[in-house]
């Protein structure tokens, strides 16, 4: 008969364990921002800002990332990860998908804060064919906010790789990035992204805002 209250001690000692490890996990879950992340690897340089710089070995693992919003209404936290872009790596993944397109030899990428510039040589019949396939490989890589141009004018090269020397509190950034972009969008730009999007990813909200700019 002595051992029923033993029991229940234990099954009690299990139960307050539990709740404990609960708690804790809730805590570690929505820790500063309040959002989830849940991966399959424990490697944290991939997940640091600027963690990815260093990571550029082919894995053969899956890549999975689980994100939730706050639970807390009105929490923003989550938008910190805009900021987290590694625009140069970004740019290196670009740039090595597009030789992978037929007929694509040689790509300069640059990756602003809003577009990605690139401009490839190729000996292409078809220059709009590979034009957007050019575009739709980059639209790939970005966030879609981002506007993508392309040309295939290979004097444009030494321009986009000029400007990779700027950022986007550079004096006069704006404008110079603007200007090349006027010049690539003399090359053919591919079909348009949808029934509301422009060749380049622009709605008519986007292109009334670059023209007041």
């Amino acid at each position: 008969m002595k051992k029923w209250p033993i029991m229940i001690g234990f099954c009690l000692l299990l139960t307050a364990a539990g709740c404990s490890k609960d708690m804790a996990t809730n805590r570690d879950v929505y820790e500063e921002s309040g959002d989830t992340i849940n991966v399959n690897n424990k490697r944290e340089e991939l997940y640091n800002e600027g963690g990815g710089r260093g990571v550029r070995n082919v894995s053969d693992n899956y890549g999975f990332v689980r994100h939730q919003k706050s639970p807390i209404q009105g929490d923003r936290g989550g938008t910190e990860h805009y900021s987290a872009i590694d625009r140069e790596q970004v740019a290196n993944i670009i740039s090595q998908l597009s030789t992978d397109i037929p007929n694509v030899n040689d790509v300069a990428t640059l990756v602003t804060d809003q577009e990605v510039l690139v401009s490839y040589s190729t000996n292409a019949k078809d220059r709009n064919q590979t034009a957007d396939q050019v575009k739709r490989t980059a639209m790939s890589v970005v966030p879609r906010y981002y506007h993508v141009y392309v040309s295939d004018n290979t004097n444009l090269m030494r321009d986009v790789e000029n400007l990779a020397n700027l950022d986007s509190t550079s004096k006069n950034a704006r404008s110079l990035v603007n200007g090349l972009v006027k010049q690539m969008k003399k090359s053919p730009q591919g079909n348009r992204m949808s029934d509301s999007e422009d060749e380049n990813g622009a709605t008519k909200d986007d292109v009334m805002n670059t023209k007041n700019r």
